[in-house]
């Protein structure tokens, strides 16, 4: 019965308060979505970073470290220490123990964005997220020497179509004044966005790699020695030397034996990483920032909060004729103190629904937007446990909050003296 009477007077006084409390409500609201998606986002950007490639159980390069073999390779960050041989690539082809091989070729760029040299197995066995093949949104896989495929983000932002003619430059920097005019590719494909480096790369045939480099055997055109496309034709173009290689397994549980042989190989040195354990190292080093943000983000909570005690106190000003009738009408001070508990739990539970309905609203609007115009995947899922447990702490904050207002008011409406002496 007592607890109906609360909720009821509780209720009355919320309504009767509705325009002030409206206002720290809405403050709580954008406090609470803020620190709920600031959290979201660190979970899915985390998720999309660790799944920037995955079923790759290997990335096999020249004998460097493995952070650097993994951001040339994945993410097309820097530029690799040496390449590995032609006939290694064909040696680790004869193992047995290796289901499929990727091989990767780089050193060239196409107007800031990285080359990539490789053949039909990328668009095969190539995964990222949740185990994704790579699709086309349009056009098709390169079949000839010089057909190019573009990621999502080089074709949005160069605004590039099927059939386009581009000029490859030589070397890997944003600024080239050496470009491979003689041997134009031909847009025959464009990749659907996936979130990843791959949406920012220009991809061709190991032998378009090397077509457009004979010639250049010094660094700079050579005239008369470089092809046009019509010399080209019927040529043999297999290369003495690759970058790198992806490596997918038979079996899983051969991967650290297959990675020592390989780092022991004798024929010349080899790394060869896990790239899920590389990505997590490199998450670490960057996790410290997004942590970071995480607690300014809670500060910001913790501030409204605050904001929260400062209306309730100013209003317990106001509430005194009011407690006094309460207490005239045979109200106990710990009902009246309760008032508050419920008010402030009222609040903070209305604002963490509103927050959760405002981010599914957010993430279905503009998580696709996200992906098509900047390459970030944002996906609708449930939260996870520590998500709830983020949102939980904000109705929690707000009971111990409402601690100081509701003791004030209890040890005010004892005083009045009304009702009996042993209520409490």
């Amino acid at each position: 019965m007592k607890i109906r009477l609360a909720l009821s007077l509780a209720t009355a006084s919320l309504w009767y308060r509705r325009k002030v409390l409206a206002l720290v409500c809405l403050t709580l609201t954008l406090s609470v979505t803020l620190l709920l998606g600031v959290q979201y986002l660190r979970t899915e950007v985390k998720q999309s970073f660790t799944s920037t490639i995955s079923d790759t159980d290997l990335i096999i390069g020249a004998r460097s470290g493995q952070l650097n073999l993994l951001l040339y390779t994945v993410f097309h960050m820097g530029d690799a220490t040496n390449n590995i041989r032609w006939s290694t690539y064909q040696e680790l082809k004869k193992d047995k123990r290796i289901d499929w091989l990727i091989p990767i070729s780089l050193g060239d760029s196409y107007k800031g964005f990285r080359v990539v040299g490789t053949d039909s197995g990328f668009g095969k066995h190539f995964q990222f997220g949740r185990g994704q093949h790579l699709t086309l949104a349009e056009g098709q896989w390169f079949s000839g020497i010089f057909d190019v495929v573009l990621g999502a983000g080089v074709a949005k932002t160069l605004n590039h179509g099927i059939n386009d003619k581009i000029v490859l430059s030589h070397g890997g920097g944003r600024t080239s004044f050496s470009n491979h005019k003689d041997t134009p590719f031909t847009v025959t494909g464009i990749l659907e966005a996936t979130g990843t480096p791959v949406d920012q790369a220009v991809y061709i045939s190991l032998q378009g790699m090397e077509a457009i480099h004979v010639g250049w055997e010094s660094g700079v055109a050579i005239p008369g020695r470089t092809l046009t496309p019509e010399q080209a034709q019927g040529r043999d173009f297999t290369p003495n030397a690759i970058t790198a290689v992806f490596a997918g397994l038979d079996r899983k549980i051969l991967t650290f034996r297959v990675q020592r042989d390989l780092n022991q190989y004798t024929e010349e040195p080899l790394s060869a990483i896990l790239p899920g354990v590389a990505l997590s190292e490199l998450w670490r080093l960057m996790s410290q920032f997004e942590r970071a943000l995480l607690g300014i983000t809670g500060f910001v909570v913790v501030t409204s909060l605050i904001g929260l005690i400062a209306v309730l106190l100013t209003l317990q000003a106001q509430r005194a004729h009011e407690i006094a009738i309460l207490r005239a009408t045979g109200a106990s001070p710990s009902l009246i103190a309760s008032l508050y508990i419920i008010e402030c739990l009222a609040l903070a539970m209305v604002a963490c629904l509103i927050s959760l309905a405002l981010g599914t609203l957010a993430i279905s609007m503009f998580g696709p937007w996200l992906l098509t115009n900047y390459g970030v995947q944002i996906q609708l899922r449930p939260l996870y446990l520590e998500e709830w447990a983020l949102l939980a702490s904000v109705p929690l904050a707000a009971l111990l909050v409402a601690l100081a207002p509701a003791l004030s008011t209890w040890q005010q409406s004892r005083s009045q003296g009304f009702g009996s002496s042993g209520e409490s």
